[in-house]
């Protein structure tokens, strides 16, 4: 007998408030049940918001009062689900957490909202949420039963590049698998979020579980993200939900386009002028966020590609007489003599150094030098400073400066004329072109695909909401994905366990997939 149930997807992106996002969800879950969809997946960090382009004001060794009040922004729009930083897992789960005296609940009630939604439509939700435990945020997939409520969650245990700063890692034993019954057809889900995909041992751990419905929210708008949905449902023998939002530039959050609020009180603490992330990327030109150009200074090269930087002498306006005098003029010999002698080990053919460098060549063709160090010259050298290449900077509150290098002159390079890596630029550095507020900075690429790894919908380019068509609808058979273990079972007959064995800290493997009673139970449809 058929195991039917419709799957569908929800290429939804963020709106400007988690309330509104809130709402969103139950507009495209109560259109989702008027098609009889039973099982629905919204994308990676839908709740809360992926600050997708947003580098929060970081750079290696520093950080800055803008991206502080990014973050905090950020922190405000993420959900207080009333877990525990640590995670509580069942306790979480089935409420045996302590509410406070006087509320309803633990949390901001996020939680129960989801679950009033999934209850009056009938359809099991699960989506992306970005939730904030303590002082930290984590990367969630929350599922919702509409008989049950919230029969799990589970937390993104390797954040990908720049979300390591934002996001705290999850516990491996949230990626427990989920067993329930919907309208009769036996279902064990579990999520894989976004890059934890490409993490093998992380997908056997759902394959060890007997996964039939793979959830695979994201927000990698890569046309490779495809292969690779259709590569784990082959693999797993089990269908696949992906979902990922489609957003435009101008629908980013308004503390990403511009300044947070906050940010004048913050730079007016620091007392410097701190670059934006606009200015820093050139998209904005005004007086107040022009980076200052870079202090005075000369700079030499060493053998290793170093640069040691030396001040400018400062003026005088007469020699000064006595001891003092005589230090001054002794100094300035040792300065001028340090810096000639570096410069000759780098450069001993007193080649010219542009914007710092010396001109290019190859990697493994070096001239061979001269390593020893000369003794103090009788005689004051002549070698002038050198210039020190153009550039901007910008402090930090830490008081230390990051150097930003001059952006190209668009309108004099071409593919026939390329820019010369010993050319230098006399005009001061220009900002570049405004990104175009219609362009995406997501594509989005929603998909479903079987256990054989066919395309059943999608993938999804270019369409952002879902009444413009942003909702895959299929209608599939999860006997399927016994037919297809016929010649493949990576967890069972075509493991060899007697030979690899894996271990997942805090979740047992060889569990029984049934789970605990509520999880078993049916989630029948309530009729709207």
């Amino acid at each position: 007998m058929p195991q039917n149930l419709k799957l569908a997807v929800a290429q939804a992106r963020t709106l400007s408030s988690t309330t509104a996002t809130l709402s969103a969800l139950s507009e495209t879950t109560q259109r989702a049940a008027k098609q009889s969809v039973n099982l629905i997946l919204f994308p990676e960090a839908y709740l809360g918001g992926y600050p997708r382009t947003c580098n929060f004001g970081a750079a290696v060794g520093g950080r800055n009062p803008i991206g502080r009040e990014q973050f905090l922004a950020y922190f405000h729009d993420a959900v207080d689900l009333g877990d525990t930083p640590a995670g509580a897992g069942d306790d979480w789960v089935e409420r045996k957490l302590p509410v406070a005296k006087g509320n309803e609940w633990r949390g901001d009630g996020t939680r129960e909202a989801l679950e009033g939604i999934a209850r009056e439509t009938g359809v099991f939700i699960v989506t992306g949420i970005v939730e904030r435990a303590g002082g930290s945020l984590y990367c969630s997939v929350l599922c919702i039963c509409p008989r049950e409520g919230v029969l799990g969650k589970r937390r993104k245990v390797m954040p990908t590049g720049s979300e390591r700063l934002i996001w705290a890692q999850g516990s491996p034993s949230t990626l427990k698998a989920i067993s329930t019954t919907i309208e009769g057809v036996r279902l064990t889900l579990a999520a894989a979020i976004c890059w934890e995909n490409y993490m093998p041992l992380l997908r056997h751990s759902l394959y060890s579980q007997n996964v039939n419905l793979y959830l695979a929210p994201t927000a990698d708008a890569r046309e490779t993200w495809l292969p690779l949905m259709q590569t784990i449902a082959c693999e797993g023998r089990a269908f696949v939900l992906s979902a990922n939002q489609c957003v435009r530039r101008r629908n980013l959050p308004d503390w990403i386009k511009r300044d947070a609020p906050g940010v004048t009180e913050a730079k007016q603490r620091n007392g410097t002028q701190i670059a934006t992330s606009d200015s820093v990327n050139g998209s904005n030109d005004t007086p107040s966020s022009r980076p200052h150009l870079r202090r005075g200074s000369t700079v030499t090269k060493t053998e290793d590609n170093h640069e040691i930087t030396w001040p400018l002498p400062k003026p005088t306006t007469a020699k000064r007489e006595g001891k003092e005098g005589q230090d001054e003029e002794k100094e300035k010999k040792e300065v001028s003599s340090a810096a000639t002698s570096t410069a000759s080990l780098s450069n001993p053919s007193a080649e010219t150094v542009t914007n710092g460098h010396a001109p290019s060549s190859p990697r493994f063709s070096l001239p061979s030098f001269d390593f020893t160090i000369p003794k103090k010259p009788t005689e004051k050298p002549s070698a002038p400073f050198l210039p020190r290449r153009e550039s901007t900077v910008t402090k930090i509150e830490d008081h230390h400066e990051l150097a930003l290098p001059p952006v190209p002159n668009n309108n004099t390079t071409n593919a026939s004329n390329p820019p010369s890596s010993t050319s230098i630029s006399t005009s001061p550095p220009t900002s570049q072109s405004t990104p175009d507020p219609a362009d995406f900075v997501s594509r989005g690429g929603s998909c479903i695909i079987s256990p054989t790894g066919t395309i059943l919908a999608g993938p999804l380019w270019e369409i952002e909401d879902v009444e413009d068509g942003g909702m895959l609808i299929v209608t599939v058979d999860f006997e399927d994905c016994e037919r297809g273990r016929l010649d493949l079972d990576v967890a069972g007959s075509y493991s060899r366990n007697d030979s690899f064995k894996l271990m997942v800290e805090g979740l047992d493997l060889n569990r029984r997939t049934s789970g605990p009673r509520s999880y078993r139970m049916a989630c029948k449809r309530t009729r709207l």
